[in-house]
Formats: structure tokens, sequence, C-alpha cells
């Protein structure tokens, strides 16, 4: 079974990269609540890396969901201004922190 810590330590996570997500797709010109949302805000990551949203499907399958999260975060962090090392280290790795950067930072939304 799940033990309290861990539900409460899941939760915390998941708000923090909310809000983080939130002010991303703020940037980018979306409604920030569709960060809130469970598999929309994946949709909608996608779209901002500039690909189409029915990509999402590639989260399904393992494996590929590994490189497919890896290309979307790239391609993130380039439409935001930002380079391969950072896409990869603090968008796919370290999300929670890359997301507060581009968020929060002074990186401007281009869709490349």
């Amino acid at each position: 079974m799940f033990s309290g810590t861990g539900i409460t330590f899941s939760l915390i996570l998941y708000v923090i990269i909310a809000i983080a997500l939130w002010r991303v797709f703020t940037k980018a010109g979306h409604p920030g609540i569709l960060a809130i949302i469970p598999i929309v805000n994946l949709i909608f990551l996608i779209k901002i890396a500039g690909m189409s949203g029915w990509l999402v499907l590639l989260y399904l399958i393992p494996l590929v969901n590994i490189i497919f999260a890896i290309v979307v975060a790239v391609k993130l962090g380039k439409n935001f201004g930002k380079g391969g090392v950072f896409s990869f280290f603090l968008l796919w790795l370290f999300s929670f922190i890359g997301y507060f950067i581009i968020g929060f930072g002074s990186a401007e939304y281009r869709r490349v």
C-alpha cells in the first residue's frame, strides 16, 4: 500500500510542476488552467513544442516514450530560446526545475 508520506510528497511535486507549467502555458499563449489537467497538459506541452497533440499517444509505447519525451523537451527548450543541454537536463531530467526557469525567468516563447 501507499504511505501517507509518499502520497503527500507526490501531491506536493504535482502542485509544484503544475504551477511552473501554468506559467509556461501562459507565456506560450494557452490558458494556464490546462496545466492542472492530466494528459491535457501533455497534449498542450507537445503543441507548445511545435508538434501535433496526437503524438501524445507515443507516451503509451514503452521505450519510445522516453525518446519522445527527450525530443519534446529539446523542441520546447528551442522554442523558448534554450539550448540542447539545458533542455535535456532541466526540461527532461529535472523538469520541475526547468519549467520554473522557463516560466518565471526571462525566456520568451517564439515558435521555431
